[in-house]
């Protein structure tokens, strides 16, 4: 058995594991935007990145999600950063984002293929 069918299951639970966790947080937040007066710009980047997360989840759109919620997530790290909040799970969420895009889809073709 070669290398990439070894590691093929436990990279797709990599993708679905980080693409629940990240959707999650994304409805956590949003609900935290809509529910708080002035937390318009929150609830835009929280919806945007919950989108972004469901086209990561579904195989025929991870690469665009994928891109996406890379580019949510940068520019979240950087907003942070520029005012003195280093967010560390931002990071690990964005590196593992891009690693799954870049490495392409471990979904099975076809039923049992697993």
């Amino acid at each position: 058995m070669r290398l990439r069918e070894q590691v093929k299951p436990y990279f797709l639970a990599l993708h679905l594991t980080l693409g629940l966790v990240i959707l999650f947080e994304s409805a956590r937040e949003l609900l935290h935007a809509v529910t708080r007066a002035g937390h318009g710009h929150l609830a835009m980047v929280a919806a945007v990145e919950g989108v972004a997360a469901i086209l990561f989840l579904w195989p025929r759109t991870m690469r665009l999600g994928g891109l996406a919620l890379t580019a949510v997530l940068a520019g979240a790290l950087i907003v942070h950063a520029v005012r003195g909040e280093f967010q560390a799970p931002l990071l690990v969420y964005a590196v593992a984002t891009l690693f799954v895009t870049v490495n392409g889809n471990a979904w099975p073709a076809r039923a049992g293929e697993l």
